[in-house]
């Protein structure tokens, strides 16, 4: 049995399994074809919708939404009337498809633009940015897609011929296309660099599934060997009827050399039409996919230390040595860049650490780690918490706890620190009794001024506090809070990664000291203030929302010349 022979039996099985006979193929190539038309209302009447819920889903950042789009999209059609043309040769129909792509991503992408201009903020929602860094694994989705999307095509469904894979492939289609307005969007009216970059992301994921589901559906077609001369035959009368395809026939026959190109015979060039643009597209795919890969090992070693470093903490510092509670983990944050490790950790405790348990929590993780003691940076973070233990039935009184003896030393340095006097323009936000080894303490005055105070006014500040407190072996410690203002650069109306860490911290802080307030100065744009504004309150409050404890009253919004952020103690009204 020759090649070509096993190929053609190999098609008419393929066929014949999914139901396809002469007549399918013959219905099929004609509404195909008529799929491709630039002049059906209803076509343009769907692509219009589903554009305008897919943006307005996007922006909205909504999946139910984006959803509704998809099953109403019509770019199924010409899609896979491309593929038919390539499967085919038939030169006219893949002009009409190619046209139909055009105008038709051209439209929706402008549908979207006037949309998100009209819009009264455009932030960047989760499903905008999930739809603007594609990778490899996104062309896979495509073509699996195409595939079955071409072959619930070809079966003889009863009703519209492009319900079924409407629904199976929509999801690749509109979305990315209306990330590519949103983009432009965007690049007109706020941020051109920003929205040029998210409109080139959608448009690349846009083009990875049109090509990738042009191509499957070609050789779902050829593996039906759909183009027989009696199909071909019947095909032919019915565009001698069709005003399109008798007005292309007429420019081709004008153009002596698209005459003789009208059935592209030769496969491999056909074939080579269609994968030239996927292998220049999996490049950048491809870089993507490295990207994400890097991403995903770093999260998942950084995942690793992480719990490295809270099973090692619990087993050898969480409890004294008589095994009672001595701390408890709030937070941690590992980051690692250039191999070197850090390490942050937060707990409430109620007996500070010594710098030796630190060094030996350091040294312990390290070697856990297999790394180097000088490459890992460790940070600890103490809230200190009073503890009341039970009192026992005996008459003998207990020692009191070192938890009992800090709060009798904060009590005392409460009332000794009552009006401390500070420099001009510095105020006093609370006191923290600590520990240092061996049998020494210090009272360490958290204060608020605009800069730190100068290196002598410090040691006076110390003596001032010695002197209050009057308390053997206790030392003064001043610690500097900014009241300055912090610059905002806003790009896009959203905080950047290092503006989110600055203002939590500042969040943390105000946690701490509940008397202190935010105070965030707005700059508005020409043309869009009140859009700019508000844009960038909700970007801020967005960070606010991970402290519950920080009720929104106290952050304050104003407008100036400048964007940027401080905390104040508010000025008591009279």
């Amino acid at each position: 049995m020759s090649i070509t022979s096993f190929t053609v039996r190999l098609q008419r099985i393929f066929a014949r399994s999914l139901g396809v006979d002469a007549a399918r193929k013959r219905t099929l190539s004609i509404e195909l074809a008529k799929s491709a038309t630039l002049f059906d209302l209803v076509y343009w009447l769907q692509l219009f919708f589903s554009s305008g819920i897919a943006t307005l889903g996007l922006v909205l950042n909504s999946p139910a939404v984006i959803i509704g789009a998809m099953l109403i999209s019509p770019l199924m059609g010409p899609i896979l009337s491309a593929g038919l043309a390539l499967a085919t040769g038939d030169l006219i129909l893949f002009i009409r498809s190619t046209l139909n792509l055009v105008l038709s991503c051209g439209a929706a992408i402008l549908f979207a633009v006037i949309l998100v201009a009209l819009l009264p903020f455009k932030e960047m929602t989760a499903e905008i940015a999930g739809r603007t860094s594609p990778n490899t694994l996104d062309l896979f989705v495509a073509l699996f897609s195409g595939a079955i999307g071409s072959i619930a095509t070809c079966r003889d469904v009863k009703g519209v011929v492009t319900s079924i894979p409407g629904v199976a492939i929509a999801v690749a289609l509109m979305p990315p296309l209306c990330v590519v307005g949103y983009g432009f969007g965007v690049a007109l009216s706020f941020n051109f660099a920003e929205g040029m970059k998210t409109a080139s992301g959608g448009g690349l994921l846009f083009l990875t599934n049109l090509f990738a589901i042009t191509f499957t559906a070609m050789i779902v077609f050829l593996m039906l060997r759909i183009d027989t001369a009696n199909v071909r035959a019947q095909v032919e009368e019915w565009r001698h009827t069709d005003r399109e395809n008798a007005f292309l026939e007429d420019i081709l026959a004008k153009i002596p050399v698209l005459e003789r190109a009208r059935i592209v015979r030769n496969l491999p060039f056909r074939l080579a039409m269609i994968l030239l643009p996927l292998a220049i597209i999996v490049f950048p795919l491809t870089t993507s996919f490295s990207k994400l890969k890097t991403e995903i090992s770093q999260q998942q070693a950084e995942n690793r230390i992480r719990q490295v470093a809270i099973d090692l903490w619990k087993q050898k510092f969480e409890t004294t040595t008589t095994g009672e509670a001595r701390s408890i983990i709030d937070d941690i944050s590992v980051t690692e860049t250039d191999g070197k490790l850090t390490l942050s950790l937060r707990v409430f405790d109620n007996v500070p650490y010594s710098e030796a348990e630190k060094h030996e929590f350091t040294r312990l993780l390290a070697t856990q780690l297999s790394v180097p003691a000088d490459s890992v940076t460790f940070n600890l973070i103490e809230i200190p918490t009073s503890r009341r233990d039970r009192q026992p039935f005996e008459t003998k009184t207990p020692e009191p706890t070192v938890a009992e003896i800090n709060a009798n030393l904060m009590r005392m340095t409460d009332t000794a620190m009552r009006n401390f006097p500070m420099p001009s323009g510095a105020k006093v936000l609370g006191y923290e009794v600590v520990s240092r080894p061996p049998n020494m303490m210090a009272v360490r005055v958290f204060y608020l001024a605009d800069e730190e105070l100068s290196p002598d006014a410090n040691d006076l500040l110390r003596h001032a506090i010695r002197e209050r407190i009057k308390i053997a072996n206790a030392d003064g410690e001043p610690v500097f809070i900014s009241s300055a203002q912090s610059p905002l650069a806003f790009p896009g109306n959203q905080l950047t990664p290092a503006e989110i860490t600055s203002v939590e911290r500042t969040f943390e802080t105000m946690r701490r000291w509940r008397d202190l307030q935010m105070i965030v100065t707005l700059k508005s744009a020409n043309g869009n203030g009140a859009d700019r504004i508000e844009a960038q309150k909700r970007a801020v409050l967005a960070v606010a929302e991970r402290f519950p404890a920080i009720d929104a009253a106290r952050i304050v919004f104003a407008e100036g010349e400048s964007a940027g952020f401080r905390i104040t103690v508010p000025t008591p009204r009279s």
